[in-house]
């Protein structure tokens, strides 16, 4: 009796990979995320954090899938991270290679050249479609800080710059040089997010050049400033 004729598949055989086929969808997924990320950064650099529905994120990024966020981030908080761990890389490189060239050269770096290589560090921003300082600008103000991006960047150079800061101001007690840091690095973004939306506007005053070598005078001053001593208590009369 003759054997049946087996069925021929036309679809690969089991165990049997079409050439390319995982990496074209990987490929499509990763650039699906990096649409979603750059298009979140944009909104919210905008609107403002908190008033981007995920969903109008997915619409403006071209997805029929409104719940294409969650899908690729899981929910806003990954997903305010994530931005930041993709902007942040940059800033971090930038930092590492002025630090390096800091130590490396000749004498002790001064207080205005850890602002310098700081404020560049986030200079690098200001450019075309980057919205990194906007998005960043709105996540200080509302979330009063960067409470939630623990982690995110190695703070190993911020570490290092506030190092190197202690032994410059010795008279400056620690608590108030860390203040002041932290008003080093808000006040450079805010001024850097101001500065780009008026490039974008076309209301800019000053150039990019301009704009740094003043905002570094200034902030450099501000760290080195005498500390303001506490009143003495009134006496009440005898």
């Amino acid at each position: 009796m003759p054997e049946p004729r087996r069925r021929i598949s036309s679809g690969p055989i089991s165990g049997e990979r079409r050439p390319g086929g995982r990496d074209r969808l990987n490929a499509k997924g990763s650039a699906t995320r990096q649409v979603l990320l750059e298009t979140a950064e944009r909104l919210f650099a905008e609107h403002g954090i908190a008033m981007v529905p995920l969903r109008d994120v997915a619409v403006a990024a071209g997805q029929r899938n409104n719940a294409a966020v969650q899908y690729y981030f899981g929910d806003r908080e990954s997903l305010l991270r994530e931005i930041t761990s993709y902007r942040a890389a940059a800033s971090e490189a930038s930092r590492v290679r002025a630090l390096a060239d800091l130590l490396a050269g000749d004498g002790k770096p001064q207080v205005h050249d850890l602002v310098d290589a700081f404020v560049r560090s986030l200079a690098g921003h200001v450019e075309e479609d980057n919205h990194y300082l906007g998005f960043l600008s709105r996540y200080i103000v509302e979330r009063g800080g960067y409470a939630g991006l623990e982690g995110v960047v190695s703070p190993t150079t911020v570490e290092a710059f506030t190092s190197l800061l202690y032994e410059l101001l010795p008279g400056h007690e620690r608590p108030v040089l860390d203040e002041r840091w932290m008003l080093v690095m808000t006040t450079t973004v805010h001024t850097l997010s101001r500065y780009q939306i008026s490039m974008r506007t076309d209301t800019a005053q000053a150039s990019v050049r301009d704009l740094l070598g003043d905002l570094v005078e200034f902030l450099a001053g501000g760290l080195a400033a005498p500390c303001r001593q506490p009143a003495a208590p009134a006496r009440l009369p005898d």
